[in-house]
């Protein structure tokens, strides 16, 4: 991309998020859910605001949210509106979209939430995007899913072309934008702190195509994910003539300091939360088999719909997520650095109607005893290797 004289400067602080060389970076995810609408949704943000509040004093080093929409699933319509209000509650630490999801917003606008929030955090900015799997939030902003994945592409690429050079642009199918300028101007460029949530191998594609970095959370065998995570490097490469930065990854987390009140509670809240999964993506019918774009999404109504495939899938993804022991929890995020090269890892601590007082007893020792272990990680490719 020539960005001729309007080019955003390059940051050394901003872009040692993605750098090959350094330390595991930890941060806290706030996800906002309320199964079954069991408390008033303003309690469950106070609650959940409460966990956010304390990230930073406890080490953390950024906060996320999530984008979602119409649901108890998780109730947080405009990320960029939550990380402004974090942005304003602290100092340090970085501030994480995971995701927003551009096929149910003008990108215009978001180009200019992502460059405010830049503006007014001091570039504590970590930008992740996504193209969204929910029918509900499809059908509530009027948007067909089978254009999700070209109306991702053309607004991710309008975005993250504006944030470098200062204004938008785009004829596209989908996206018809004159040129306007971005106000505030993007100070900071946003390579090496942008990353794309990919759950199927042709999303991934348009990711390393961009020169975007993955974000991963665990949900498919390792040997598959390895595969996948080899395309995307080759393309990447391929694509920028750089190398691919090392994916972030996220996982629902549960400690303690009993394995077997771990394993108890991991099963009542991380399977809660797996069934919320199930209901609002409703994976439980074949519609995503027969929605262009969402093939591989599709795939798990036969898994869950195969005798005895309910029970097999919540133990799979139980057996991905990150629970157990305070020395269980680190061995379980090493071996998905493992298979992931990832050198970023960001817990959700509250979710599936989990007590506040557990979700913080969770936080509080992770950060005291599994986050300085991980921080203590040689870098991913100096302790694996670089990957293929």
């Amino acid at each position: 991309m020539h960005l001729g004289a309007n080019a955003r400067r390059p940051d050394t602080v901003v872009n040692l998020l993605f750098d090959q060389t350094a330390t595991m970076h930890v941060g806290m995810s706030v996800i906002f859910q309320n199964p079954g609408r069991r408390l008033p949704d303003a309690q469950v943000y106070a609650q959940d605001l409460a966990l956010a509040h304390r990230a930073e004093d406890l080490g953390f080093e950024s906060i996320w949210s999530v984008e979602h929409h119409f649901t108890d699933y998780t109730m947080c319509p405009n990320v960029f509106q939550f990380l402004s209000y974090m942005a304003g509650r602290t100092s340090t630490i970085r501030l994480g979209s995971m995701v927003a999801v551009l096929p149910w917003q003008d990108p215009l606008r978001v180009a200019e939430q992502i460059a405010m929030l830049d503006a007014m955090s001091g570039g504590r900015t970590i930008l992740g995007l996504g193209r969204g799997t929910g029918r509900v939030e499809f059908e509530g902003f009027r948007v067909a899913m089978p254009e999700a994945r070209a109306r991702f592409a053309e607004s991710a690429e309008m975005i993250l072309a504006g944030l470098e050079q200062g204004w938008c642009e785009y004829d596209g199918q989908f996206v018809q934008q004159p040129r306007v300028d971005l106000r505030p101007r993007p100070e900071h460029t946003f390579r090496g702190r942008t990353y794309a949530a990919a759950i199927s191998p042709e999303s991934a594609e348009i990711m390393a195509r961009m020169g975007v970095g993955l974000l991963i959370i665990p949900q498919k065998p390792w040997a598959m994910l390895a595969e996948e995570l080899a395309d995307y490097r080759a393309i990447f490469r391929e694509a920028t003539g750089a190398e691919p930065p090392p994916p972030m990854c996220a996982g629902w987390t549960f400690v303690d300091e009993n394995a077997d009140r771990a394993e108890e509670l991991a099963r009542k809240y991380i399977g809660g939360y797996w069934d919320s999964v199930v209901e609002h993506y409703e994976f439980n019918q074949d519609h995503l088999m027969n929605t262009p774009g969402y093939e591989f999404h599709g795939e798990m109504f036969n898994r869950l719909n195969a005798p005895g495939g309910s029970e097999r899938m919540l133990e799979f993804f139980l057996g991905l997520q990150i629970w157990g022991t305070p020395q269980q929890v680190y061995d379980r995020i090493v071996t998905v650095q493992d298979n992931t090269h990832c050198d970023g890892f960001m817990g959700v601590f509250s979710y599936a109607g989990m007590p506040p007082e557990e979700a913080d007893r969770s936080a509080s020792l992770f950060a005291r005893e599994v986050m300085p272990e991980l921080q203590a990680l040689a870098p991913p490719y100096d302790r694996l290797g670089a990957p293929a």
